[in-house]
């Protein structure tokens, strides 16, 4: 049994135990979502999970960007393409990412199902290098990003940022179509147009296997 003197002193340790401890394992936890709800703008939004719905912009807030992306239904392709070519992995994301993320249909547009197949089975290199050109350094909103006039994005390419109307485009072709996802570190912006250096090799079917 402690000594009496011993008691007070065995108890400050063991809360400070368990203080420590608290801390540990909230470090530990994905940042939590936003007290107030996050606001998202393009004319993909409506068609987007809103409300209390299951993957709506204030859950995904607190979410990790590749766990928000799996939450968006018109973006299978570009997180499938993300996580296989390990884009982000190693990837120091401590200052912030943006992503610029397209649709499935803008993927269907650009590759046929056989050149798609052969970068996500093969040609992870120039897979990589895709989703690298999707990528920008930094956590922006689209107003800042349209405030700056151009941006860089991880593959090293200059993009310009331009206002057309409700929207704003990258490059002169990608128009965000629902802008302003929040995540852990991260912000995500819905392009309608795949970048990057590859050339278009669709068939023009429309649609392609994922």
């Amino acid at each position: 049994m402690p000594h009496p003197r011993t008691a007070p002193a065995l108890a400050a340790a063991a809360l400070l135990l368990a203080a420590t401890a608290c801390t540990a394992d909230d470090s530990a936890r994905p940042a939590p979502a936003p007290a107030t709800a996050v606001a998202v703008t393009g004319p993909l939004c409506a068609a987007l999970p809103t409300g209390s719905e299951p993957g709506n912009p204030t859950f995904l807030a607190g979410q990790p960007a590749e766990a928000a992306l799996t939450w968006m239904p018109t973006l299978t392709t570009f997180e499938a393409a993300l996580r296989t070519s390990g884009a982000l992995t190693g990837l120091d994301t401590t200052g912030g990412i943006t992503i610029l993320a397209p649709t499935d249909d803008a993927f269907a547009a650009k590759f046929s199902d056989d050149t798609w197949d052969t970068l996500m089975t093969r040609d992870h290199q120039k897979l990589r290098t895709l989703v690298t050109a999707h990528l920008i350094a930094g956590a922006h909103t689209v107003d800042e990003l349209a405030a700056a006039g151009t941006t860089r994005t991880l593959d090293g390419t200059t993009l310009t940022v331009t206002r057309t109307g409700p929207t704003t485009r990258f490059g002169g072709k990608a128009d965000a179509v629902c802008a302003d996802y929040q995540a852990a570190r991260a912000r995500i912006h819905i392009v309608d147009t795949v970048l990057g250096p590859l050339p278009t090799t669709a068939d023009g079917t429309g649609h392609r296997a994922h």
